[in-house]
């Protein structure tokens, strides 16, 4: 990371790309894995390693910048909206389709606004409330069953989720530029490790059989999607802004579909399609409208990484 330090906005954007298509692809396998694993005990595998890599790569660093007491802090906060928001997602992707996953979780970057509104106290423009009705109108395309009103557990787990990225995103945005990216790094991973690990003995059976899907699904995620992404994630926070960052995880679902193409041959069809389209352009509405006066203080929050 001291080799990044004096990154460019645009370096730090082609970084975030570079992990956004590795989040998006780690829909289909995660969702081949939870055929052989529980939820929980997948999550306590999966940021485990993430920790463990992180302590490994960080051990012996002086953490400079912020006391313990606020790094803590920061990444306690962290910490737990990361694994609601994974717990909600990996849950849901047991009942609906990788890309259908991805789509639906693209929509915390639409939420971000409104939780800013509350917890800045402003009022949403109208951008954002435009992008927020053409997204769910997106997402009721996307997920409703035929001509009913009946959205999949799946879609609903999912969406929960993003709110819990979406949460994320405020806590880390907020404590980014004050924490340094180890500390923050670190610590929201490992809480959310000991969090898996505390519950996934008694919230769930405890299921796993060591298949190589199984495997491989725990060290891409583990060590690609968790302790390398999200700790590129923190800190290109600090070089770039919410739009950009916003835009380029807006890529995420769309790296997901192709993904989920390739290898699984899924494919949406013209509605699912359609629906897809307009959660991209409900996003895209609410993070292309301009800065104005009336962006609050925060204005460069990031997008976290709402994905798998």
């Amino acid at each position: 990371m001291k080799q990044l330090a004096e990154a460019t906005p645009w370096k730090a954007d082609l970084a975030l790309a570079g992990i956004c298509l590795i989040w998006g692809g780690t829909f289909v396998v995660v969702k081949d894995a939870l055929a052989y694993v529980s939820t929980l005990l997948f999550l306590a595998l999966r940021f485990s390693l993430g920790a463990a890599a992180l302590a490994m790569a960080f051990r012996g660093r002086r953490l400079k910048g912020a006391s313990w007491v606020h790094t803590i802090r920061a990444g306690g906060l962290a910490g737990v909206c990361l694994f609601s928001g994974f717990f909600l997602q990996t849950l849901g992707l047991r009942y609906t389709t990788a890309s259908k996953s991805a789509f639906i979780t693209g929509l915390s970057v639409v939420m971000v606004p409104l939780c800013s509104s509350i917890v800045y106290r402003y009022v949403p423009r109208l951008p954002e409330w435009a992008g927020v009705a053409v997204a769910f109108t997106g997402m009721a395309l996307l997920t409703l069953k035929g001509g009913s009103l009946r959205i999949g557990v799946g879609d609903l787990l999912t969406l929960a989720g993003a709110a819990g990225f979406a949460a994320h995103i405020l806590v880390v945005g907020h404590f980014s530029r004050t924490v340094p990216v180890e500390g923050l790094s670190l610590l929201q991973i490992t809480v959310a490790a000991l969090i898996a690990a505390g519950t996934f003995w008694w919230v769930e059976e405890p299921r796993i059989v060591w298949t190589s899907a199984v495997l491989s699904a725990v060290g891409i995620t583990g060590l690609l999607a968790t302790a390398l992404a999200f700790t590129i994630q923190v800190w290109a926070q600090q070089h770039t802004s919410t739009t950009h960052t916003a835009l380029i995880f807006a890529l995420e679902p769309v790296f997901a579909a192709i993904v989920s193409f390739l290898v699984e041959g899924e494919v949406l069809n013209r509605r699912a399609l359609a629906g897809a389209a307009l959660i991209l352009f409900g996003i895209l509405l609410v993070e292309l409208k301009p800065a104005g006066p009336g962006r609050h203080r925060f204005a460069k929050v990031s997008h976290p990484g709402n994905s798998l």
